[in-house]
């Protein structure tokens, strides 16, 4: 699930909270880095329990409505057309997603309302009226519409935010990033047709995981060898003024460059630029590639990166 990209993020979000608190324990840092990244998973799973929620309030509903003191007609032959959606089916069936919310207690029994304000709130649209109107649908249809419900209903429900912001400070910088794990999911499972949902893992590859660590290990390890390199390219900036983020950001690339001998300089040079871009001040892109690059420079020409 996570690439190396996703990996730096969390790294540089580490070594930032690492920084700023003063903080001088590898071992508690290393030890909230991992925590970072463990709770992207839950956040992951909560997205997928909730559509099963979903499903789960609009059975109760129906349910409900046929054990009213005189139900309707309607109430007694309701439409089923949601509920009975294949892909639906496929993420609240799925064994594998089961197992894995049970195994970390991922459930929405502490907040029901969500799911059922989302799914009543739904239950209201066009898109759903349009879905449960027709006389049949294909596979394709059935998980358009969950890509529908993902998108407009869920990731726009404000309530849902404010659940997520309290459960942890990592999620709403991790919001875009799961939702777009989920909607890769739904569109394989429409593209293979193959209704259960196979979880993704945490990691995209074992090493991945090391990779994490030892960045963030030698960054920290490597501070008093870094930062005068950095310094001695921005004597003419006032150091103080300099963002954080900005020199966090120099110090992890110059880790990954002169470290990470495996990893070609051209790559890292992108990815932290990327980040700079993403992270720090609107000048920052300018101001990193051009220190950076001064830097690579003159440790090429010491033989300080072999590559």
């Amino acid at each position: 699930m996570l690439n190396r990209r996703h990996l730096r993020v969390k790294v540089l979000q580490s070594l930032y909270a690492f920084f700023q608190s003063g903080n001088d324990s590898l071992q508690a840092g290393e030890k909230e880095l991992l925590f970072g990244i463990e709770k992207i998973y839950d956040l992951y799973l909560y997205q997928l329990s909730l559509i099963i929620g979903i499903k789960w309030q609009a059975e109760k509903t129906i349910e409900d409505n046929k054990a009213k003191r005189v139900p309707t007609q309607e109430d007694l032959t309701p439409n089923t057309r949601f509920i009975n959606n294949l892909c639906l089916k496929g993420i609240a069936e799925s064994t594998a997603l089961d197992a894995t919310l049970k195994s970390r207690g991922i459930s929405w029994e502490e907040a029901p309302e969500i799911p059922k304000k989302i799914f009543l709130q739904f239950k209201e649209s066009k898109t759903y009226q349009q879905f449960v109107g027709m006389q049949t649908s294909t596979f394709q249809q059935d998980c358009d519409l969950v890509l529908k419900l993902l998108k407009n209903f869920i990731c726009e429900f404000e309530l849902l935010h404010h659940f997520y912001e309290e459960k942890s400070i990592y999620w709403l910088d991790d919001w875009e990033l799961i939702n777009k794990m989920i909607i890769k999911n739904i569109k394989e499972i429409r593209a293979n047709e193959t209704p259960e949902l196979k979880p993704m893992k945490l990691y995209k590859e074992e090493e991945d995981k090391k990779f994490a660590m030892e960045l963030f290990a030698k960054t920290i390890l490597n501070d008093t060898e870094f930062a005068p390199l950095i310094a001695a390219k921005t004597k003419n900036w006032d150091i103080d003024r300099i963002a954080l983020m900005d020199i966090i950001i120099m110090k992890m690339a110059l880790t990954e460059i002169i470290k990470f001998p495996e990893i070609p300089v051209k790559v890292s040079l992108n990815e932290y630029i990327e980040l700079s871009k993403m992270y720090s001040t609107p000048k920052s892109k300018i101001f990193v590639n051009g220190v950076l690059d001064k830097l690579v420079e003159e440790l090429t020409t010491q033989n300080k990166i072999v590559k």
